[in-house]
């Protein structure tokens, strides 16, 4: 390695005051700084330190010395620099390179009189010792050479030259972790080399940011590497003053000397710079790149969003404490470990924490092991990590291939910082350990200010693992639970049980430990109860067309998982049943009045008591957020309901808050987890309910989503125990789509409806999702409608789910026979038995089934056709596409003769000759059998191919005839019709399905007709082979008391199973014992499923009902396209039915103001039933393009309103639903409302029962509800575009309803900006009422090469109505154009010199005016007093001075000022005081009502680039200004004058303007320094130029006085933004911005209201007579 003594340095001439010099060394680019001494002759005898690593001195290799001045008041702080050649040491590496007073040289290379004195030579690592200081807040070269963080490099760095270079630094800020503070809206500032960036804002304390940064430089290394890299998180919804949550500063040659010149996906430690005790407040992962020219950026190829934390170290300031806590995890058992189907685990639990992993001991083949081991845990407070990971594995001989389950913990739910509770987190940086409970009933709350969190803690409790295909991923920064990216899997692999505690301290302990076998103390976690789950399938919708026969199964845990055989076999899965076409798209179960159950029976722990707070919470949390869904949907801030809603929404909260929590102190079985959280849930609630009743009628949506965010972060429970309810829909005994049903949502609870889930014993409607990778994309496999209860055994005694239906159970058999030379019979079944289930493979004999315990046979077996299984599929189909494949093959000779299978399908299974197929009853067709020529076919249809075996079918089809091809086929196709009927197509269904012959013989009846594996029929086919028929035995339950008796239909109803599920018990039981599992056998005898009973809901009396449905129009869609929406329809999807709107031409805001009417629908729950869960209405909005494909754009999905007498029925208002499109993201909107009315014996003949108006075909909108058209004219200025960058040629593009308008593209718009085209006029047809406005959409669209066009901003103006006027009102005033040109200028002039001097006797009011200077992202600092003249070039006349004649003796420019404000000494006197006087406004010029924000020619519309949200980034802005009127629907009527006539001028622009600034004090500035105050200075900015300086400040004060005037001369509207900051002087560190201002000088020149003018000229000290 190499060292340097820093000896001393001579400054010559010597510098006064004292200097500060330090000395800064470059060796291969990495930077060595000497401390800081005072003097001109300063010694260091400093040693500095580089390591060679694998590569040693060149002959070429130098030193570069650079001496500063740190006490320098100047930026510049440079006195001279040398360079000093190493080559002595490459041929000598012993020697010592003295180095006396060596000559340093200036900018220019000339050596000046200062020199330096030092020692270099190549040392060994025992001669080294760094000594220096250290800064506070940063990690520099310095700093990571003491913390031996510098990484040894593959490749040395090339040196660099010390001439001026291109470099480039990029941040790329990922995601931030643990942020401190509640309810937090955090961004991230990125400060490099003082030009500033901002990230978008985000929501929560773990953000996910992903953005990037450049930053370019044009400098030499030495001052490049001094420049510092700042990145700061704040808090964008608090003031400036306590909105930075913490910060991380480093140098940009820290970064340059890493790897790479990168920090690669790298933790900052983020703290605080005036509380370093306070500890690390976040944690901001980064990646920081310095880059030369030729360097390379590194590639990152990881995905954005990984989790695994594998590179642990945090970099921090040294200086920031460290704060260490011991996890100590007490792994005791798992349970139920299950991987593969008869195979036996040997399970060992990992647990990862921040990239750390340790195990427990492999326990050899057992699913219940029993660990009983310690591991722990080092790590610092707050934890990197937001979540701990447990994983058990499959270990075979100490092999870990498979992995058997993961469960993910989050940290945040098991600990608090204390910031979940305002105003009362404690001051100190740890949270406390863990208090003793306090009692019961003292002190209802804590004192304020001595809340502060708890440690980690957990349990003892248990968590479920989970493993298998994983939900879809999806990226949710809302969530506050543990990411979706790191859930787990979806199918149950068991249990573990496991405590945490954390301690503070160290206790010396190893790292794993083995605990004492004595773990009685948590065997009280144990205990187990009888569960009930009961589950009614009420309908089943929107599904895709299944070929296959489909069921249901419903599990909990290992429980109901008809996979698994090693458990007692539940009544879990639906009886089989086929899906059939809707008549629309869809497709849907016909379970109709006979819906399906299941009962499941498991047990678990008693979690009652933590359940019942849930639900509590869960309660609050529901009515909070359906209260605040309507308060969203009210767009119309003067509806006379929103302030009722609001008050509405108060109230509840208020009363949902202040109802007690069930208290944990006194549960025997609570953990200190339940506890703490008890604690942090009663403050949480106490503190809402005091601000809800503080609240006022004022950002009322902010206000509650801040609230309801606040909830969601808290209500999660992380020690569930009972895992969640899984329903999964089969096919083909395949789980294709599942729906996951929290356990705590639907338990029941005795104390009451409110401790119990919000579902329990309620219909919900379930909407099911495919796995991970699986069904196509943004479809849904099903809409489920369940009626769920889930609870302890002993509390369904009286358990009843709906108030109708039967619950009847049976007993099912299918008698089988096969057909042999036209003879049916049992004799001729070859390979299947003669009594089976459904499928055909198990045999299930009549005389093998017996009663389960509890039941009893309640009549003989009789035969019950199951016509649910014949149904047609194609039942609701109007025509139906018929298709014959004729094959053929070549023999010898080469002719072609039918194939061995003359007639298949598209598949080439057999099918009927098309000269045999009939046409089914109910069917005709137009057309016989026909040809298909209309693929690639030649002129007779063939196709032809090489056969391929075995199947003897081509691979691929060719329409050219060659040679070596051995077969072909044709397609025969012809479509049949339905007849019309008097019955509609349900009324066909439920006819079908009641359908039977009583006058058959008993032999004879009930049979149907077909071939196993496919569809059978009612009556016989030529190719049916084998018939069937079904038995029923129906059970009905003994007297039992105590429990519902479908809980008791537990086991197998045939003999044979019971014995074997009897022996499986005897060998589980010999397992249990001894913990030793057999080698990978089954269970002895089981090889197939059991027989179980089908329990069914049957509901006799059915209700029909009636459903309207209105819907007005849509918006907000295609925000960020050019083109319109095309064809744009509404689907309706309600249960099995579904209706479309009409389709519409392309539009930007479809408009339909159609009623769509739904009649006799078939509901069989009870009214009251349907009243308090009504089935969703799915609207789903389509495009259709010219070529007929229809495109799925989004969903809007909510209940409709149930009216059970018409009598009182109110009309629903309409309200703006929101369109999901996806998953989850939300793009547009859809103004709509829904009704249900139930149809009565006197309603039951109209059709429809409601007047609705029919127009043109369809249902129109009810007149109360139809909005009130007007024809009217919108007249808009186009003025300008803005501040835009890397437009080439943009135009604007107005889109208002179904009309729109552009303008043209401006060709030169780098020298002028404005619209050559200045009016356009636009008449439309618009609704009066401000419900039904539509927003102005203006778009950007930038013309780029070939045709593209590229929306590249946007803006909306929400409401139209500011921009009503009357063109024929007397009192009118129209637009007037600005006064610009220098004739009207002194025309101007001369009208004032007339009116002040001549003529008036008034007072002249001049404004002055205090700008609020405001930091990014938009905290108020304090007050600027600024005043500005614009003034159109060249000047004209200079008007005299009133008093310059009478009065020899001029003003000083403060008298002038403190005259016209009142501050002025008692002993002046002015004679023309009425004649000039000034008056400073508290507020800025465009905040005066009275100058309508000097927005009176055009107003400044922002454009974004995207749809506008919070965040937005902000791309240019828009000038512009609108008008809208009536307009006469009469051609011949006179039409209203133009509002804004074709003025000015287009060679007006751009003008030449000269600005003078006048900055006169500043107010209440924020303080930047340690004593409270700072040192201000001002800097201007407009376009390039920039003026102030830096050596003027104010020092120590926050109300400076400045008193300076600045003249500069612009370009308008090239040059518009005039920039005013103030700067805090620092003396050592760069300095910090205190705040900034921007003034719009366009709209200064623009307006009417003389906001140009400049202060007064002359001013007279005599008091006027």
């Amino acid at each position: 390695m190499l060292r340097l003594i820093m000896q001393s340095a001579k400054i010559s001439p010597p510098l006064s005051p004292p200097p500060r010099p330090c000395v800064s060394v470059y060796f291969r680019d990495v930077k060595r700084t000497t401390r800081e001494v005072e003097g001109n002759h300063p010694v260091w005898n400093e040693t500095l330190i580089w390591h060679l690593w694998n590569h040693p001195l060149q002959k070429d290799s130098f030193l570069q010395i650079t001496l500063r001045d740190m006490g320098s008041v100047k930026k510049e702080r440079f006195i001279g620099m040398a360079t000093v050649l190493l080559k002595p040491l490459v041929k000598k590496p012993r020697k010592i390179l003295f180095v006396n007073d060596l000559t340093l040289l200036n900018h220019s290379m000339m050596p000046t009189e200062c020199t330096v004195t030092l020692q270099a030579a190549l040392m060994t690592y025992k001669d080294i010792e760094k000594i220096g200081d250290e800064d506070l807040l940063a990690i520099t070269a310095q700093e990571v050479a003491k913390q031996k963080l510098m990484f040894p490099s593959a490749t040395v760095h090339k040196a660099l030259s010390p001439k001026p270079q291109h470099f480039q630094v990029r941040v790329q800020v990922f995601e931030a972790r643990q942020l401190m503070g509640n309810d937090i809206k955090p961004v991230v500032k990125v400060v490099i080399g003082g030009h500033q960036h901002h990230s978008r804002i985000k929501i929560g304390n773990n953000p996910f940011f992903n953005e990037i940064f450049f930053q370019n430089f044009y400098e030499a290394p030495m001052k490049f590497f001094d420049e510092i890299i700042l990145i700061q998180v704040m808090n964008s919804s608090v003031m400036r003053f306590n909105a930075e949550i913490g910060r991380f500063q480093t140098d940009i040659g820290f970064i340059y000397n890493c790897p790479g010149h990168t920090l690669l996906r790298k933790w900052l430690g983020l703290c605080q710079p005036n509380e370093r005790n306070s500890g690390v407040r976040g944690y901001l992962k980064v990646t920081i790149c310095a880059l030369g020219v030729g360097d390379q950026a590194p590639v990152d190829q990881k995905l954005i969003y990984r989790v695994d934390d594998t590179d642990t170290r945090i970099f921090k300031s040294s200086v920031v404490p460290i704060s260490i806590a011991y996890l100590q995890f007490f792994i005791y058992c798992a349970e139920d470990l299950h991987l593969k189907k008869h195979y036996s685990v040997s399970p060992m639990l990992e647990v990862e924490l921040i990239g750390e992993k340790l195990k427990t001991h492999v326990q050899t083949q057992t699913e219940s092991p029993i660990w009983n081991q310690i591991l722990t845990f080092r790590i610092q407070l707050p934890c990197l990590s937001s979540y701990i990971k447990f994983r058990v594995l499959d270990c075979p001989r100490n092999r870990c291939n498979d992995e058997i389950g993961t469960v993910s913990l989050s940290l945040n739910q098991i600990s608090s910082t204390g910031a979940e509770i305002e105003g009362k987190q404690a001051p100190c940086a740890l949270p406390p350990a863990p208090l003793p409970p306090e009692p019961a009933l003292s002190h209802p709350f804590p004192l304020a200010g001595m809340y502060s969190g708890f440690l980690p803690c957990f349990g003892p409790s248990f968590l479920t693992l989970r493993g298998g295909k994983k939900a879809p991923f999806r990226m949710k920064e809302e969530d506050p639970n543990i990411p979706n990216i790191v859930k787990d899997g979806l199918a149950y692999r068991g249990r573990v049980f496991l405590e945490l505690i954390t301690h503070i301290k160290s206790r010396q302990e190893a790292k794993m430990k083995d605990l004492s076998l004595d773990v009685i103390s948590v065997e009280k976690h144990q205990n187990r109860q009888k569960y009930g789950l009961c589950v009614i399938f009420l309908s089943c919708t929107m599904m895709p067309d299944f070929k296959d026969l489909i069921q249901f199964e419903v599990s909990i845990g290992h429980y109901g998982n008809k996979m698994d055989l090693s458990y007692k076999p539940l009544v879990s899965t639906t009886q089989y049943s086929p899906v059939i076409y809707d008549g629309n798209i869809y497709h849907y179960v016909p379970w109709y009045n006979t819906k399906p159950v299941v009962a499941v029976t498991s047990f678990w722990e008693d979690v009652g008591f933590r359940m019942n707070c849930l639900n509590l919470l869960q309660f609050t949390r529901d009515r909070l957020k359906a209260n605040l869904d309507t308060l969203k949907s009210m767009r119309n801030p003067r509806d006379p309901a929103l302030l009722p809603q609001w008050e509405k929404l108060l109230r509840e909260l208020v009363e949902d808050c202040k109802r007690p929590l069930p208290c944990m102190t006194s549960q025997p079985k609570a953990t200190d987890l339940d506890k703490n959280r008890w604690k942090l849930h009663r403050l949480l609630l106490q503190e809402l309910a005091q601000k809800a009743k503080q609240a006022p009628p004022r950002d009322m949506v902010a206000t509650a989503e801040g609230w309801l965010y606040r909830l969601n972060a808290v209500l999660p429970e992380p020690q569930m125990n009972l895992p969640d309810v899984m329903i999964w829909l089969m096919a083909r005994e395949q789980r294709a789509a599942y729906a996951q049903v929290p356990a705590h949502s639907i338990l029941f609870s005795p104390h009451g409806a409110r401790h119990s889930g919000r579902f329990c014993g309620k219909t919900q409607t379930l909407f099911l999702q495919y796995p991970e990778g699986e069904g196509e994309k943004d479809t849904l496999p099903a809409q489920l409608r369940v009626c769920m209860w889930l609870g302890n055994v002993t509390d369904s005694r009286d358990l009843e789910l709906l108030r109708q239906g039967e619950v009847v159970v049976y007993a099912e058999t299918y008698e089988n026979q096969a057909k042999f030379k036209d003879q049916w019979g049992q004799q001729f079944l070859q390979h299947r038995p003669n009594f089976s289930d459904v499928t055909g493979h198990k045999a299930l004999p009549k005389e093998d089934f017996r009663e389960p315990p509890g039941w009893h046979w309640a009549g003989p077996w009789t035969v019950e056709p199951q016509r649910r299984l014949l149904l047609d599929t194609d039942i609701n189909k109007s025509q139906v596409l018929e298709e014959v494949y004729e094959n053929q093959r070549r023999d010898a000779v080469g002719a072609w003769v039918p194939a061995a299978i003359p007639n298949t399908d598209v598949n080439g299974e057999p099918v009927e000759a098309r000269e045999i197929v009939k046409c089914p009853q109910g069917w005709h067709v137009k057309q016989t059998w026909a040809v298909e020529l209309n693929h690639a076919v030649d002129n007779e249809g063939w196709e032809y191919g090489v056969g391929i075996p075995p199947s003897g079918l081509p691979q691929v089809w060719n329409s050219v005839e060659k040679t070596y091809y051995s077969r072909r086929r044709r397609r025969w196709a012809r479509v049949r019709y339905r007849d019309h009927g008097q019955l509609s197509h349900e009324q066909e269904t439920l006819s079908f399905l009641q359908l039977h012959h009583p006058g058959l013989a008993e032999d004879e009846a009930g049979w149907e007709y077909g071939v196993f594996g496919s569809k059978f029929h009612l009556n016989p086919e030529p190719q049916s082979r084998f018939r069937r028929r079904c038995w029923h035995r129906r059970l009905a339950p003994n007297k039992v008391k105590g429990i519902a008796p479908i809980f008791l239909l537990e086991g197998s109803l045939s003999t044979d199973m019971k014995e074997q599920a009897r022996r499986a018990d005897m060998v589980s039981s010999t397992r249990r014992l001894d913990r030793i599992m057999s080698s990978r056998r089954a269970p002895p005898g089981i090889t197939q499923t059991p027989s179980l009973p089908f329990i069914y809901c049957v509901f006799n009396k059915p209700h029909y009902y009636q459903l309207f449905c209105y819907i007005y129009q849509a918006r907000n869609l295609m925000s960020s396209h050019v083109q319109t929406f095309q064809g744009p329809f509404i689907r309706l999807v309600f249960l099995n039915h579904s209706q479309c709107t009409q389709t519409l031409k392309s539009s930007t805001a479809p408009t339909w103001a159609q009623t769509l009417i739904f009649q006799h629908l078939l509901l069989y729950e009870n009214p009251q039933d349907t009243r308090e869960s009504p089935p969703c209405v799915v609207l789903e909005l389509w495009q259709r393009d010219p070529q007929g494909n229809e495109t799925l754009w989004g969903r809007s999905i909510w209940h409709p309103v149930v009216w059970l007498d018409a009598q009182d029925r109110i009309l629903p208002p309409m309200r703006w639903h929101p369109l999901v499109k996806g998953l989850e993201d939300e793009e547009g909107e859809i103004l709509a409302s829904c009704e249900l009315i139930l149809e009565t014996e006197s309603l039951r003949q109209q059709l429809p029962m409601l007047s609705v108006p029919w127009k043109n075909g369809i249902y129109i909108l009810p007149k109360s509800i139809q909005p009130t058209l007007r024809k009217m004219a919108i007249e808009m200025l186009v003025w300008g575009l803005r501040n835009m960058k890397q437009v080439r040629s943009p135009q604007l593009l107005v889109e208002c309803w179904e009309e729109s308008l552009q303008t043209e593209p401006i060709r030169d718009f780098q020298t002028n900006p404005n619209f050559a085209q200045s009016a356009l006029l636009l008449t439309l047809y618009m609704p009066t009422e401000e419900t039904f406005a539509l927003p102005l959409v203006l778009k950007v669209v930038d013309n780029q090469d070939f045709g593209q066009e590229t929306v590249v901003g946007q803006a909306n103006v929400h409401s139209l109505q500011p921009y009503f006027c009357d063109p024929w009102a007397e009192d009118y005033v129209p637009p007037r154009p600005p006064t610009l040109s220098v004739k009207k200028y002194q025309e101007l002039l001369g009208y004032l010199y007339e009116k002040f001097w001549f003529k008036s006797s008034k007072a002249e009011v001049m404004e002055a005016q205090p700008r609020g200077i405001r930091n990014n992202p938009g905290q108020l600092r304090g007050r600027v007093g600024a005043e500005e003249a614009t003034v159109p070039l060249p000047q004209g006349p200079k008007c005299p001075s009133p008093c310059q004649d009478e009065y020899d003796q001029e003003v000083d420019w403060w008298s002038k000022l403190f005259w016209a404000t009142g501050d002025a000494p008692q002993t002046l006197k002015y004679k023309y005081k009425d004649y000039h006087t000034l008056k400073v406004y508290d507020c800025e010029l465009e905040a005066v009502p009275a100058f309508q924000g000097l927005q009176d020619f055009c107003q400044t519309f922002k454009l974004y680039q995207e749809w506008p949200r919070l965040d937005s980034p902000v791309v240019g802005e828009f000038k512009g200004q609108f008008r809208v009127y009536p307009f006469p629907e009469n051609p011949e009527a006179p039409k209203p004058p133009r509002q804004f006539p074709l003025w000015p001028k287009k060679e007006d622009f751009p003008q030449q303007c000269l600005v003078r600034v006048y900055i006169v004090r500043a107010f209440h500035l924020q303080p930047q320094d340690f004593n409270g105050l700072c040192d201000p200075y001002v800097i201007l900015k407009l376009g390039q130029t920039m003026l102030g300086n830096r050596d003027k400040y104010q020092p120590n004060t926050l109300d400076p006085i400045f008193g300076v005037m600045f003249e500069l001369s612009c370009t308008i509207p090239l040059e518009k933004d005039l920039e005013i900051q103030l700067y805090d002087f620092d003396l050592f560190s760069p300095d910090d911005m205190i705040g900034t201002t921007v003034i719009d000088l366009e709209d200064r020149l623009l307006s009417g209201f003389g906001a140009r003018c400049g202060l007064s000229k002359s001013y007279c000290q005599t008091q006027a007579p």
